[in-house]
């Protein structure tokens, strides 16, 4: 199978209240989904679920390769310098400190380097953490929210790293409020599933 990820009739609780139920996807290599709907609907539920961090109330989800995760924690340690708290998730990852910086260059985030993170801006952190999804090397990115706080030029870094990872074989399941612009962006609306 060339899926990289699947998700067979996938049901999700949350307190007392059905999110959704019935719902299947996969994503092969290059794929691309989007996650739209209103608040609530399940869409970051959907992103967790698909990362490992919630049980479906039914159905399986298989992942072929790695996964890397964003969501609203960046997961860098705020004490740490920027690149610092980078080269320690590269280590967990298992990565060189090349792709580190290769990353960094990608989100335009060297004149930060030595910048503790707990100094960024939430744009900054936003960046941040996308340098972490793209140096870990995982060929599944789960991203949720990923462009928040994010300005034009940021975003546009974005896209073009969401891109250039599908053009290298990766898939991208994406929750967020706007397209941001991805090309051949498959949609879930989330909000009809309920």
């Amino acid at each position: 199978m060339s899926e990289l990820l699947q998700l067979d009739s996938i049901a999700c609780i949350r307190g007392d209240r059905l999110l959704f139920e019935g719902l299947s996807l996969a994503l092969a290599r290059g794929d691309a989904l989007w996650l739209r709907g209103p608040n609530g609907a399940g869409k970051s539920s959907l992103i967790r679920l698909a990362a490992g961090l919630l049980r479906p109330a039914a159905g399986t989800v298989t992942r072929r390769e790695r996964i890397a995760l964003i969501d609203e924690a960046a997961a860098l340690d705020p004490e740490l310098p920027l690149r610092r708290a980078l080269d320690f998730w590269a280590r967990v990852d298992t990565v060189d400190g090349h792709a580190v910086d290769r990353a960094v260059a990608d989100m335009a985030l060297a004149p930060l380097s030595d910048v503790p993170v707990s100094m960024l801006s939430t744009g900054q952190r936003k960046r941040a953490a996308m340098a972490r999804v793209i140096a870990s090397g995982a060929p599944i990115w789960l991203l949720d929210e990923p462009a928040n706080g994010m300005d034009d030029a940021a975003q546009a870094r974005l896209v073009g790293a969401i891109a250039r990872h599908r053009a290298n074989g990766g898939a991208v399941l994406l929750a967020s409020h706007f397209a941001l612009g991805v090309p051949d962006l498959a949609e879930l609306d989330m909000g009809a599933l309920a």
